[in-house]
């Protein structure tokens, strides 16, 4: 059984980074702490983990996503043209279909971009000139 949303959010309160299988991904030396993939070092992931999961528990109070039929999980991108960046993913636990993708700042464009299932992830839904930007 997946590992809802909010048992995600209340773990990263106590400082536990649980992936969406329940285990504890924050290991320091072994934990890649809720990334899926990425292209920076290893040892950046726990700081770029406290600061999404921060930006990850504004977006779902501000968009009212139920956090007890989703997970979070992060993805650090690696475009051909442009800077690192990462983004969240907030999934549906039943399908594991990504509802959202919320990139605070894109390598692509170096705009804050929420992409979601509403539109097929065709175009962003919103963008903004920073992470802010897309919640009002």
């Amino acid at each position: 059984m997946k590992t809802t949303l909010r048992q995600q959010l209340e773990a990263f309160e106590n400082g536990v980074f649980l992936d969406s299988d329940g285990r504890d991904d924050g290991q320091k030396d072994t934990g890649c702490f809720v990334f899926y993939d990425w292209f920076c070092k290893t040892s950046s992931l726990k700081r770029k983990a406290e600061s999404l999961f921060k930006k990850t528990k504004l977006f779902v109070k501000m968009k009212d996503v139920d956090l007890d039929s989703t997970y979070v999980f992060f993805k650090n991108n690696c475009p051909l043209g442009g800077p690192l960046y990462d983004d969240f993913r907030i999934c549906d636990i039943e399908s594991g279909n990504v509802l959202y993708t919320v990139t605070p700042k894109s390598g692509h464009t170096g705009k804050a971009e929420l992409w979601g299932r509403e539109n097929e992830f065709e175009e962003p839904l919103k963008t903004g000139n920073k992470f802010m930007d897309l919640l009002v």
